[in-house]
């Protein structure tokens, strides 16, 4: 089930392309260690379709669809060396849902920031069996625009200030409801 991005628009996705460009042109684009080289060949563009046009889901199923991700992975053992492991069957989709929301809440971030907005309202965007209780404490809460914007930018998985709060958490940011019609 796709993200339920509240303030995904033409004007949040047009400030994800940016973002994204920002990232491939700095050689910051996040290649998943699960891609095989087809994945990491085809992802940008997968990623920026996803963003022009589509959403999470779409972008997993097209993960999915043209083979992204190899079988297997390498892993350190606790004791010392490597082992075969699978990657998991859900890293296309833990992947596209991470990536996708990241790129939408740094867009919205620039949104807010442009229109005078100064924080951004965390919610749940997707529905969790089992609510991380870090997670359900962070709803309602309220987070600086330009400080989660920076952090996002800066920190590829453990931000800063803890948003998104690892993957599969389900949190995402919009605006405010008092500035949602300003923006």
């Amino acid at each position: 089930m796709a993200l339920n991005l509240a303030d995904l628009n033409q004007q949040t996705r047009q400030f994800m392309l940016e973002e994204i460009e920002r990232d491939i042109a700095q050689g910051e684009l996040y290649l998943s260690s699960y891609f095989n080289e087809t994945g990491k060949t085809a992802y940008p563009e997968l990623l920026r379709e996803a963003a022009r046009s589509h959403d999470d889901q779409w972008l997993a199923n097209s993960l999915r669809r043209n083979g992204c991700f190899a079988a297997t992975t390498t892993r350190r053992k606790p004791k010392g060396g490597y082992t075969e492991a699978k990657v998991p069957v859900t890293a296309p989709e833990t992947c596209a849902e991470g990536e996708f929301n990241r790129f939408y809440a740094r867009a919205l971030c620039r949104l807010a920031i442009e229109a005078g907005i100064p924080s951004l309202q965390i919610y749940r965007a997707k529905a969790v069996a089992v609510p991380r209780p870090d997670s359900e404490a962070k709803i309602g809460s309220m987070i600086d625009a330009n400080a989660l914007l920076q952090d996002l930018r800066t920190h590829r998985m453990d931000t800063a200030l803890g948003l998104p709060p690892g993957p599969n958490s389900g949190l995402s940011v919009r605006l405010p409801a008092t500035a949602a019609a300003r923006a």
